[in-house]
């Protein structure tokens, strides 16, 4: 039995998109039919309406010739890429991002970052991002967290992290990373 709460988290959860780090594709469908899913499934939108928002989304992320693929047929980028429009199939007003680019070859990060660049710069996505992309995070965030064992020990704008660095946690980090 479905309670009150239960209900409420649902309809936050239907505001929050994700993109994971392995991508998380349904292997059976294609591109273009992975970001239709959700709007189908779990909106309940018909897919002749959901179709041409899903082929705007791939062809925002890069990937209008590649809507009849299969994730198997695709690259790690690419995949990733499918991901990110069909998380945004959903119209979420927050992206979630688990270290996009962690399962990436060096090639790759670039195409996976520039849609995520695009998503804050042009269309002021709001995004929480897991990374250690730290250039990334320094151009594209406003607000940052560092974390270490599970805790945040320093919070604050990028100037505050990257040039005012409290922590020695956070410094170790930042000079092994930059």
């Amino acid at each position: 039995m479905r309670t009150a709460r239960d209900h409420e988290l649902r309809r936050h959860r239907a505001d929050i998109g994700m993109v994971f780090q392995h991508f998380n594709l349904f292997p059976n469908m294609t591109a273009l039919q992975n970001v239709m899913e959700g709007p189908v499934t779990v909106k309940g939108q018909k897919p002749d309406v959901v179709r041409p928002m899903a082929s705007e989304l791939l062809a925002r992320v890069g990937l209008e010739d590649k809507a009849n693929e299969h994730p198997i047929r695709l690259s790690g980028g690419q995949q990733q890429r499918v991901a990110i429009a069909r998380a945004l199939a959903m119209q979420p007003d927050v992206m979630l991002f688990d270290e996009p680019t962690s399962a990436l070859d060096p090639e790759l990060i670039g195409e996976v970052l520039s849609v995520m660049r695009s998503l804050a710069t042009e269309f002021h996505m709001t995004m929480m991002v897991v990374t250690h992309e730290m250039g990334f995070a320094r151009e594209v965030a406003n607000r940052m967290c560092f974390f270490h064992d599970g805790v945040i020990l320093e919070e604050g704008t990028p100037d505050d992290i990257f040039d005012h660095t409290r922590e020695p946690e956070t410094k170790k980090f930042l000079d092994a990373v930059l």
